[in-house]
């Protein structure tokens, strides 16, 4: 009797068991379901500031190739609306990718802390070919000069040391010039996602105190050949 009883013991208590074993792994995973999360956010936010220009999402995925596409979007949409809260920094989309920035309003304070170094900021005369550029890229540097009136030679070298413009070719015509368009360089300083965000025409223009009518993108992708090999290896500011 008391062996039948032990037997329906044991037989109760690994029943038991059997049906207690799965809750604690079941519980593991629930809470342990959080701190994954939280830690693929965490590897995204270490990402994004660690890299030196806008983290891409293909650039996210590769990285994180072994992670489920749909968990690493989760993620980043939970970072996202972590960096929506008041704070010294912000997640901001430039350049087809993200970047933790300071808040742009704060910018005056953190200059104090870098006081060492002067802000070299674009003269108006670099802005003026830097407009002409970005609407009507690309574009020639005698266009640019018929457009602005002035010769901007030097204003162009200024831009491709900064690597705000770069030679994207030739144009199809006599003597072959250079053409010129903008950067990942140029969205990264101004801000913007890609060249869609540009500010309207007409709002560029009144700020420039330039006719709108010259900023309107012409220059068909025709008539310009691509730059020769041996053009290439010469331009340091050729990117």
């Amino acid at each position: 009797m008391n062996e039948k009883r032990g037997q329906h013991g044991r037989e109760g208590q690994e029943g038991q068991e059997r049906l207690e074993a799965p809750a604690p792994l079941k519980k593991d995973d629930e809470a342990g379901r959080k701190p994954a999360s939280a830690e693929l956010k965490a590897i995204l936010e270490a990402l994004i500031f660690a890299s030196p220009e806008p983290l891409t999402p293909k650039a996210i995925y590769k990285i994180l190739d072994e992670e489920p596409r749909e968990d690493v979007q989760a993620a980043l949409a939970g970072l996202k609306q972590d960096y929506e809260r008041p704070g010294g920094l912000q997640l901001v989309e430039v350049a087809g990718g993200y970047q933790i920035v300071t808040r742009q309003d704060l910018h005056e304070w953190v200059r104090r802390l870098f006081h060492e170094r002067t802000t070299q900021r674009l003269t108006v005369q670099a802005l003026e070919t830097l407009a002409v550029i970005a609407y009507r890229q690309p574009i020639t540097a005698a266009e640019i000069t018929e457009v602005r009136g002035v010769n901007t030679s030097g204003v162009l070298n200024t831009l491709l040391e900064r690597h705000l413009i770069k030679i994207v070719g030739r144009k199809q015509v006599v003597g072959r010039p250079f053409m010129y368009a903008t950067t990942k360089e140029f969205l990264i300083r101004f801000g913007l996602n890609d060249l869609t965000d540009l500010p309207r025409v007409e709002d560029m223009a009144e700020a420039l105190g330039l006719d709108a009518p010259i900023l309107i993108e012409q220059s068909p992708s025709e008539e310009m050949l691509p730059l020769e090999e041996p053009e290439d290896s010469s331009g340091g500011s050729i990117h």
